[in-house]
C-alpha cells in the first residue's frame, strides 16, 4: 500500500465520522443562523468605522437628536454582534433538535430558556454617576465600581457563546429524550395542531427547566455562576490555544488534506475550529470599538488569529489559495485544457469560489499539485501572522467582511492599505510557488494535446496504397 492509499484510508473515515457527528453538525449549522445578520451589521459598522479620517470626522459631527450619525450607525452592530450568543444558542438548539428528529422551534426555545436560567442577573461595573432619592446626580471618583441588577451585555456576545453551545446541546438532548419516552400530554382529536404541539412540549420543557434549575443552584451555592466558571476554566484556555500560530497551521494542513481527498475540509475542520475563531473575532470587534483604529494593536490585546484572519489572509480565491494558481495558469501555461479551465474559473475565483478548479484541474487526488496546495496557505498564514505581530499593519478588526470580498479590497476593509498591499504580495508569491508544479501538468497536457492532433492528422490523411476494392 503506497503513501497516498494510506492517507486516504486514514483521512476518509475521519472525515465521514466528523460529518456524521450530530453535535458538530449542529454547532456548524447553528452558527449559520447569525451569518446574514452579522454581514448586514458589518456593513453598518464598516460605515461607522471606515478607515478614512475625513469620513469618520464627518459622521461624528452630524448631530441627530441626542446622538450622532456615527452612534446611530454603530447601533446596528449592537443589534447583531453584541447579542451574537443569543443567535448562536437559538440556531444550535434548532439545528440539534432537527438532528434528533424533534421540534426545531421548541429546541431553540428550551436552549434560550436554559441559557438565561444560568445567566447571572447581577454584575459589577464601573460608574461615573448615580442618582440619589431626589433625582440629583451623585458623582463618583474614577475607577469606582458598583454592583447592579441586570444582564451584562458581555455575556450576550463573545463571552457567552460557549455556555450557549453547552446549553443548546444539553437542553435539546434532555427534551428529545423525554419526548421519546412518551412523557407528553396527549390531546384529543380535533384540537388544532399548534395547541397539540404546545401541550406536548409542556412536560419535556418542564423537565429541562428543572434540570437547569438544579445546575444553577449548585453554581450559586458554590459562590459563582455557570458563565463565569465556564469562561474562566474552559473558554479562556480554549481561546488561548486557538489563538496560536501552531493551531492555525495544523488546522489548515488537515483542512487541505481533506480537500485533497474530495472531502469539504472547511466543513470538517470548521465544525471544530470555527467557533473559536468566531469568538476571537468578536473579542477583536469589541476592542476595536472600544479603543478605536489608532490604538487597535496586538499590544493592546487584539488577537491575530480570528475568523477574518482565516478568511482574508490565509487563502485567496478559496482553499489552497487557488487564485494564485489561476493567475499562473493564465499567464504561463500553454495547453488549451489549462488555459480554457483558467478562463472559466477566474471570475468565480476572484470571489472565493474555486470548486471549478478543485474538481476541474483536478486538485482532488492529484499528487502533482498537493504540495503547493498545502504550502501556499501555510506560508500566507505564517507571513501574515508575523507581519501583524511586528506591527506592519494591525490585526483584522473583527468586522464581518463577507468571505466573497475580493482580495485587496478585503485587506483594506479589515486592516488598512498596508494590509491590502500585503495581500497582493502574498498573491504574487503564491503564483511563483504554484508555477513549477502547474508547468509539470501543463507540459504533460500539451504533449497529450499534440499527440491527439498528430493522431487525428494521420487518420485524416488518405493513403492510396491502403485502398482495396476486394470487398466491393
Amino acid at each position: 500500500m503506497n503513501l497516498m492509499e494510506k492517507l486516504e484510508k486514514t483521512m476518509t473515515p475521519m472525515a465521514e465520522a466528523i460529518g456524521r457527528n450530530k453535535y458538530l453538525t449542529a454547532i456548524r449549522d447553528g452558527f449559520l443562523v447569525s451569518t446574514p445578520l452579522l454581514i448586514v451589521g458589518s456593513i453598518f459598522l464598516l460605515l461607522a468605522n471606515f478607515p478614512i479620517k475625513a469620513w469618520t470626522d464627518f459622521i461624528s459631527s452630524v448631530q441627530i437628536g441626542s446622538t450622532t450619525l456615527a452612534g446611530l450607525l454603530e447601533k446596528q452592530s449592537d443589534a447583531t454582534f453584541a447579542i451574537m450568543a443569543i443567535f448562536a444558542t437559538m440556531g444550535i438548539g434548532y439545528s440539534f433538535a432537527k438532528q434528533l428528529k424533534t421540534s426545531g422551534i421548541f429546541g431553540a426555545a428550551v436552549s434560550i430558556m436554559s441559557w438565561f436560567i444560568l445567566m447571572p442577573y447581577r454584575f459589577t461595573t464601573g460608574v461615573k454617576a448615580l442618582f440619589d432619592s431626589t433625582g440629583a446626580a451623585v458623582d463618583f471618583a474614577e475607577g469606582t465600581t458598583a454592583t447592579v441588577s441586570g444582564i451584562s451585555t458581555g455575556w450576550l456576545g463573545a463571552k457567552g457563546i460557549f455556555v450557549g453551545i453547552l446549553c443548546a446541546l444539553v437542553s435539546v438532548h434532555i427534551y428529545a429524550w423525554v419526548e421519546k419516552k412518551g412523557w407528553t400530554i396527549k390531546m384529543p382529536a380535533g384540537v388544532p395542531p399548534t395547541v397539540v404541539q404546545s401541550f406536548a412540549a409542556l412536560i419535556p420543557a418542564g423537565i429541562v427547566m428543572s434540570v437547569f434549575f438544579v445546575i444553577n443552584t449548585v453554581f450559586v451555592a458554590c459562590g459563582t455562576d455557570a458563565f463565569t466558571f465556564i469562561f474562566t476554566f474552559l473558554q479562556t484556555p480554549l481561546l488561548g490555544l486557538g489563538d496560536t500560530l501552531g493551531a492555525m497551521i495544523i488546522a489548515y494542513i488537515f483542512l487541505h488534506l481533506f480537500w485533497f481527498f474530495g472531502v469539504n475540509g472547511g466543513s470538517v475542520v470548521g465544525a471544530v475550529f470555527n467557533p473559536i475563531l468566531q469568538t476571537l473575532a468578536l473579542e477583536n470587534l469589541n476592542l476595536y470599538r472600544e479603543v478605536g483604529a489608532a490604538s487597535y494593536t496586538v499590544a493592546n490585546g487584539a488577537h491575530i488569529i480570528s475568523q477574518q484572519f482565516q478568511d482574508l489572509f490565509a487563502t485567496f480565491g478559496g482553499c489552497g489559495s487557488t487564485l494564485s494558481l489561476l493567475i499562473a495558469m493564465l499567464l504561463f501555461c500553454k495547453s488549451k485544457r489549462i488555459k480554457e479551465l483558467a478562463k472559466l474559473s477566474f471570475v468565480p475565483g476572484i470571489f472565493g469560489i474555486n470548486e471549478p478548479i478543485v474538481f476541474g484541474l483536478p486538485i482532488v487526488l492529484n499528487p502533482t499539485i498537493i504540495i503547493p496546495f498545502i504550502l501556499v496557505p501555510t506560508i500566507n498564514i505564517i507571513l501574515s501572522y508575523f507581519a501583524m505581530k511586528f506591527g506592519f499593519f494591525p490585526p483584522c478588526n473583527g468586522i464581518n467582511i463577507p468571505w466573497t470580498t475580493p482580495v485587496i479590497i478585503s485587506g483594506f476593509l479589515a486592516t488598512n492599505w498596508v494590509g491590502a498591499i500585503f495581500q497582493g504580495l502574498l498573491l504574487i508569491l503564491g503564483v511563483f510557488i504554484y508555477l513549477p508544479f502547474i508547468k509539470v501538468m501543463d507540459n504533460q497536457y500539451l504533449k497529450d494535446e499534440q499527440g491527439a492532433i498528430s493522431q487525428q492528422n494521420e487518420e485524416d490523411d488518405i493513403n492510396l496504397d491502403d485502398l482495396s476494392f476486394d470487398d466491393l
